[in-house]
């Protein structure tokens, strides 16, 4: 019967398995905490490790203890001078008789749980259902590029470096005192020299040991190769992560009083994901808050999902300001433009058709990607996909998805409808230009 033994060291010296147990104990803590900090926190910093605060009570583990109303229990305590048989003891950390003493008594204090990034993930993305294999493809990294890293003693032909191997040639060359041409020239011309002249004793030495050091050079010459393989160096490259471009998310939401707590919520966990997606694919990704009720204006992210607006809804606005920020801040040909707009479907009356107009004659062209969810209410979720049922700004919208396969749009009634819409929205892509 084979036996397995598993060796592997647990992460940091911790033990995973209590950490997995404790994991599952407190799940329900968790991911109420997790909820509210992404719920009152930045977009941003969801991706992050977190820093969760448990109480006291969620912390405790079972624990065996004699039962004091049972049983027959007799101790013998050496070393006792205080008490007698029949005194009362007090409790430790109490002052005397069952009252207690303000500023003496010890406490427990809660403690913070770290979140990895991974659990984090876990549990935010727990409640929309989010499949296994779907949370690795969020998870996926950078892609790599070679990048220049130095020298090697060895590596391919092609990636020889002429100028570093030619300077360790001469250095060697000089160390070991191979002898140059022109040293040769100059000996054969002096031999040329004294055999044109007549004969005598002296030149015939002078002959004979010009001869001698013209052969000790010429084979000291073919002992030293011009370039060695010890002078060879290659050209190293080493993997770099390597972002494929860089890309802009535009959040674009309606603000006027029709958008509940609710609808903002359900619009911010949209959000959320779209983010993570897009963090998973470019180093660099910036976010652009654009909010609007009858007038849109570029905000920051805590005035985006919690200041309150008055005002109509016209949704062009919110159209010409995202075009007027590409325009000025992020050229196609530098960066992958996303869009997504959250919507519960009110617009003014005649204002759908400047928003076909806006989508199908500029932004279009310019997005990598554009999203529209529209936010209903829980009773209406058995009208997906219907356009005829739809509101003015659906029916509108559903024009521009025939025409443009980078545009797409679901509805949105519940927080488990976010992950099934998102991945309707994303999971197959139509072929389209890149911007990188």
């Amino acid at each position: 019967m084979p036996i397995f033994i598993d060796r592997r060291l647990n992460p940091k010296d911790k033990s995973l398995g209590n950490r997995q147990r404790f994991l599952k104990r407190a799940r329900e803590e968790l991911k109420r905490n997790i909820r509210d900090q992404v719920r009152a926190g930045r977009i941003a910093e969801v991706d992050r490790e977190h820093a969760v605060p448990m109480p006291r009570k969620g912390t405790s583990e079972p624990v065996f203890s004699d039962a004091r109303d049972s049983g027959r229990r007799q101790h013998i305590l050496p070393g006792n001078r205080t008490y007698i048989s029949g005194d009362l003891i007090p409790k430790p950390g109490l002052g005397g008789m069952g009252s207690s003493s303000p500023g003496n008594s010890e406490s427990e204090d809660d403690f913070r749980f770290m979140l990895s990034r991974e659990e984090v993930l876990d549990l935010f993305f727990e409640d929309l259902e989010l499949p296994d294999l779907v949370k690795l493809n969020l998870k996926q990294i950078l892609t790599f590029k070679p990048k220049r890293a130095g020298f090697s003693a060895s590596g391919s032909p092609t990636n020889i470096n002429v100028g570093r191997t030619m300077r360790n040639s001469h250095g060697r060359r000089i160390a070991l005192r191979r002898p140059k041409q022109a040293q040769l020239d100059e000996i054969a011309r002096q031999l040329a020299l004294l055999e044109a002249q007549p004969p005598n004793a002296a030149r015939r030495e002078r002959i004979a040991a010009l001869r001698e050091e013209l052969d000790l050079m010429e084979r000291r010459r073919r002992r030293i190769s011009y370039v060695d393989p010890v002078d060879i160096r290659f050209n190293r490259f080493d993997p770099q992560p390597q972002p494929n471009a860089s890309a802009v998310m535009f959040c674009l939401m309606d603000v006027s009083g029709s958008m509940g707590e609710r609808e903002k919520d359900l619009a911010k966990r949209f959000f959320v994901l779209l983010h993570l997606f897009l963090t998973r694919r470019y180093e660099r990704t910036d976010i652009v808050f654009i909010r609007h009720t009858h007038e849109a204006q570029e905000v920051d992210e805590q005035t985006f999902f919690y200041h309150t607006q008055s005002g109509g809804t016209v949704v062009s606005t919110a159209l010409e300001e995202m075009h007027r920020i590409i325009e000025q801040r992020y050229p196609p040909t530098e960066w992958n433009i996303y869009a997504a707009q959250a919507s519960d479907g009110d617009n003014f009356a005649t204002d759908s058709e400047r928003c076909i107009e806006l989508l199908g004659g500029k932004l279009m062209r310019l997005c990598q990607y554009f999203a529209y969810v529209e936010i209903i209410d829980e009773r209406e979720s058995h009208i997906f996909g219907s356009t005829e049922n739809g509101t003015s700004l659906w029916r509108a919208y559903s024009a521009i998805e025939q025409k443009w396969p980078n545009f797409q749009m679901r509805r949105i009634a519940s927080p488990a409808d976010i992950y099934p819409v998102f991945r309707q929205l994303f999971a197959r892509q139509p072929a389209m230009r890149a911007s990188a």
